[in-house]
């Protein structure tokens, strides 16, 4: 099952089955596709015929620049997974200009490990945040630079709390 969108307003559910049937919003979609050359079809559906054009391919976001009979069509997809991680609220995981880190829980800050102006790679740990008797260790979720420490050591937060701004 895909989610595909031309923009935040106009989205479709799409879902492919083994058998090579497809389905659009739950009803079976119809259509003849014949590869005219590398990134360029002819497609025909309900009687209609369109030229359609890659333009560019984003595969890491899903994103792509169509030409559908000669306009320009943006579109984007999510698989299952990248529904779940918005409905977990981390749909900007895979970002890759990262502005800021939230808590993940409520919790007590027990260590800083980074400082404003330090450059980090994802992955590196930046603060210890200790919730539930547990010590969780807070990483960057992408490159960049330290900009504004928003806690001190011992401040207690909470979720959804930007603990770390980056510049």
């Amino acid at each position: 099952m895909l989610q595909v969108s031309t923009s935040p307003t106009q989205t479709w559910a799409v879902d492919y089955r083994a058998t090579g049937a497809i389905t659009l919003d739950g009803q079976p979609f119809a259509w003849d596709l014949v590869e005219l050359e590398p990134g360029r079809f002819h497609v025909l559906h309900e009687g209609r015929s369109y030229v359609a054009e890659v333009v560019s391919a984003d595969y890491a976001t899903k994103s792509f620049q169509l030409k559908l009979n000669g306009q320009l069509v943006e579109v984007s997809a999510k698989d299952r997974f990248d529904l779940l991680l918005d409905k977990l609220g981390m749909s900007n995981a895979a970002a890759s200009k990262v502005n800021e880190l939230k808590a993940p829980m409520p919790g007590l800050i027990v260590d800083i490990r980074v400082a404003p102006g330090q450059q980090v790679q994802k992955g590196d740990p930046l603060l210890v945040l200790e919730a539930m008797k547990m010590e969780n260790i807070l990483k960057a979720p992408g490159d960049g630079t330290v900009g504004a420490i928003k806690i001190g050591l011992r401040d207690n937060v909470t979720k959804g709390q930007v603990l770390i701004q980056f510049s």
